[in-house]
């Protein structure tokens, strides 16, 4: 059985290493942030630490079967539940995959610790913590033009042009991935959804710079990604 004092760094290692992945989250405002990172790594250390020392009174008795790592395994199977809970569809658009991975990530990192690896835990936050500030500028630069973009529109239904809108994006050089039409504030106004597919920015810019001389648009404004 730990000691007292061993259980205690454990779990403080486990909120310090939670901490790090969860400031990261903080300042970029996600629904899961500091508080929520920290708890998750927390709170997997104590199902570790209860999982391989919690039965050691019972083990070993005649008769007695148990497999004392089911409870920490319930900890992978349980975080999916409160991943769900930071991912956001927004029409086309998903938001929040990258938090869901982190709470999952640190989940780990505090099992880690709980299981007394100590060393992989801190590896692990260290890759985490890399994967979430490092890659994020990369990706922007040179994978941003193979996602699809979304225009929000906010049209006179009866002056707008679809054909036009369809002839506008053409133009451009861009493919329409979708469009979705809804009721607008009042009766003679729609809002429009436009999502064209692997679009590069400067070629968004030129769209919407089309559309705002385009009758029948009041307002466009680009989803954020």
């Amino acid at each position: 059985m730990l000691s007292y004092q061993e259980i205690l760094i454990r779990l403080l290692l486990a909120a310090l290493l939670g901490s790090v992945v969860g400031l990261e989250r903080e300042r970029l405002e996600e629904v899961a942030g500091l508080r929520t990172h920290m708890l998750v790594a927390v709170g997997a250390a104590i199902f570790m630490l209860v999982s391989a020392f919690g039965f050691n009174d019972i083990l070993g008795q005649p008769n007695v079967v148990l497999d004392p790592s089911r409870v920490a395994a319930q900890v992978v199977s349980g975080i999916g539940f409160l991943g769900a809970g930071t991912i956001i569809m927004r029409r086309t658009i998903v938001h929040g995959l990258t938090t869901a991975a982190s709470l999952w990530a640190v989940a780990a990192i505090g099992l880690a610790v709980g299981g007394g690896l100590y060393f992989g835990a801190v590896a692990a936050s260290v890759v985490v913590l890399i994967i979430l500030v490092v890659i994020k500028p990369i990706e922007r630069r040179y994978f941003a033009h193979r996602r699809p973009r979304t225009l929000t529109l906010r049209i006179d239904r009866h002056a707008f042009s679809l054909p036009a809108l369809e002839s506008a994006v053409e133009s451009a050089g861009l493919r329409m991935q979708s469009i979705l039409f809804q009721p607008g504030e009042s009766d003679d106004e729609e809002t429009v959804a436009l999502t064209v597919d692997r679009a590069a920015t400067s070629k968004v810019n030129s769209l919407m710079d089309d559309l705002r001389n385009m009758p029948g648009i009041r307002e466009i404004r680009r989803d954020i990604e």
